[in-house]
């Protein structure tokens, strides 16, 4: 109608009263489930302990201690990787925000690409699936999550790592939202905001590491 109006076939909008008759709408947002931060460390042990393939062990322990996106850590390639420097490069396509993003990798997260090379199928993906030149299905890790008992969504490792930044860090919270990937959504402030606080956000994910380590050092498994 408002098409209509502009190309002068109608002088009204019959839509706009109706518009005010009709009850508003209450969006509800659903939010993706998330373990408090102090389970992580247990679900992350009982991954290790279960029957899954290596692989997909090390993916989602990866993925948890990078605070990462799924297609982020299932498609990643030995490229992308600097042992040298302790990086991760993801490139802008499989970002959401559409820009690179370099992760520092935590010491863990070496061991884990270490241990992941010693099983490396010869293709280009860290954490292939079972399919040659395939990389992990996203049904793989949620399924493993949710058939070991945890309720939570993988994407919600990520809500977990944010609020034990928020919870038990003095990290500021540019650091984090950095360490999330998160865009600055304030045109003025994303324009003088040029640095990628790679340190601070280095200290804060081997802080996370450490964390998730000491928690699970902690865990007693009973046999049944």
């Amino acid at each position: 109608m408002k098409w209509a109006v502009a190309q002068g076939w109608r002088q009204d909008n019959p839509a706009d009263a109706i518009a005010q008759a009709l009850p508003k709408q209450n969006h509800i947002q659903k939010h993706r489930l998330a373990l408090p931060y102090s389970e992580v460390a247990g679900c992350i042990e009982t991954v290790k302990a279960s029957g899954a393939g290596l692989t997909t062990k090390l993916a989602l322990e990866f993925l948890i201690l990078n605070a990462t996106r799924s297609i982020e850590t299932r498609e990643a390639v030995w490229s992308e990787i600097d042992f040298e420097k302790a990086t991760w490069t993801i490139p802008a396509l499989r970002m959401k925000a559409k820009q690179e993003h370099i992760v520092p990798l935590s010491n863990r997260s070496i061991e884990i690409l270490y241990e992941a090379k010693a099983v490396a199928d010869g293709s280009d993906f860290i954490f292939p699936g079972t399919r040659f030149g395939k990389p992990l299905s996203d049904m793989t890790l949620s399924k493993l999550v949710k058939e070991l008992g945890f309720k939570a969504d993988v994407h919600g490792f990520r809500t977990s790592f944010k609020t034990w930044s928020l919870e038990r860090t003095n990290a500021a919270n540019e650091v984090s939202e950095m360490a999330l990937a998160h865009t600055i959504k304030n045109k003025a402030e994303a324009a003088y905001a040029r640095s990628d606080l790679l340190e601070k956000r280095r200290s804060l994910m081997e802080r996370w590491a450490d964390f998730i380590t000491q928690q699970g050092d902690n865990i007693v498994r009973i046999s049944l």
